[in-house]
């Protein structure tokens, strides 16, 4: 289960070679337009499959705040057969939000602390229904570096705490 995302990943040339070409054989025989989430694990020079969603995918939020293009914006022009580039902004992170309780409607606090961390930004899902273990939004954040980032996410997301939405 995604718990959080971080872009660039450091990896050697090797396994970066083995993810592009696991990648791109599992995305030619699915074919179609429009970008793949395709998960890989790695280890060292090694690299497994892992799955593949067929659209943008809650790993790929990342790109909210990493890249110029986020993973939306890459979805629609590849379909409509428009340039895209993978340029980066900035290393970043994402971090789940989780609903922390079983609830119909809940609300949020702590998302002016969660921004007022330097870097950060928040999307709340809006879903109906929360569960201890759903993920019900996301934060954000980049930094100098990834492991910074991830930090900084990490504490924007503690931040934020789902309470009861009736009162």
């Amino acid at each position: 289960d995604y718990v959080e995302s971080w872009q660039p990943q450091a990896m050697s040339e090797k396994a970066l070679a083995a993810s592009r070409d696991i990648a791109g054989r599992v995305t030619a025989a699915l074919g179609g337009c429009g970008i793949f989430g395709v998960e890989l694990f790695v280890k060292g020079d090694e690299v497994w499959f892992s799955e593949v969603s067929p659209r943008p995918h809650d790993t790929g939020l990342v790109t909210l705040i990493t890249q110029y293009q986020s993973e939306f914006a890459l979805h629609a022009r590849a379909i409509l057969g428009l340039p895209v580039t993978v340029d980066m902004i900035s290393p970043g992170a994402s971090a789940v939000i989780y609903g922390g309780l079983e609830e119909q409607g809940i609300a949020f606090e702590g998302v002016e602390k969660a921004l007022a961390l330097p870097g950060t930004d928040i999307r709340l899902f809006g879903k109906p229904e929360s569960f201890e273990r759903r993920r019900m939004g996301v934060a954000l954040a980049r930094a100098r570096d990834t492991d910074e980032a991830r930090k900084v996410a990490k504490r924007a997301a503690d931040s934020v705490e789902p309470v009861s939405g009736t009162k």
